[in-house]
């Protein structure tokens, strides 16, 4: 993959990040920011593809990219992390495998005898790399935020005493 190629889908990561930024009704302030949130997201994804590093360990990159950059986002715009992150993450949500395990389990109720084996097997293929995929985006993204944290959730007052 050339870099033309990547930069070209790190773009349209950042164009589908400001869709759903959009969609979540986030303030207008945000949208460029939720916009570099996704092409960065999207370039350390395919750039990692691209130099031959697994699917999963890319995702999860990609995630802790997108976690570390929205802090300092957050910070620059006076908003909270998750306005950033939430939206920017979205685009690395794997929709195709989890769309080919959904139509593998519904291929089981009318497979016939011999081809039952290799249905199972790839709806299963499928279906760990969703969830994979899946739980390494949400760790990608929560633990830069987590180890930023300085003060407890303890230690944060709702209501100020004067």
């Amino acid at each position: 993959m050339n870099w033309i190629e990547i930069l070209t889908l790190a773009f349209w990561c950042g164009c589908g990040a400001v869709g759903f930024g959009i969609l979540f009704n986030v303030p207008p302030r945000a949208i460029v920011m939720i916009w570099l949130g996704g092409a960065i997201g999207g370039f350390v994804k395919f750039s990692l593809l691209g130099a031959g590093l697994g699917l999963i360990f890319s995702h999860f990159l990609a995630a802790s990219a997108i976690g570390i950059v929205s802090l300092p986002m957050a910070h620059y715009r006076h908003s909270t992390p998750m306005i950033f992150a939430i939206p920017s993450i979205i685009p690395l949500v794997p929709g195709i495998f989890a769309y080919r395990t959904m139509v593998g389990v519904m291929k089981l109720a009318a497979v016939i005898d011999n081809d039952y084996q290799n249905v199972v097997f790839q709806t299963l293929n499928y279906g760990s790399k969703t969830l994979f995929i899946i739980m390494f985006l949400a760790l990608g993204v929560s633990i830069p935020m987590h180890l930023r944290r300085h003060e407890s959730v303890k230690n944060i007052r709702a209501v100020e005493k004067k």
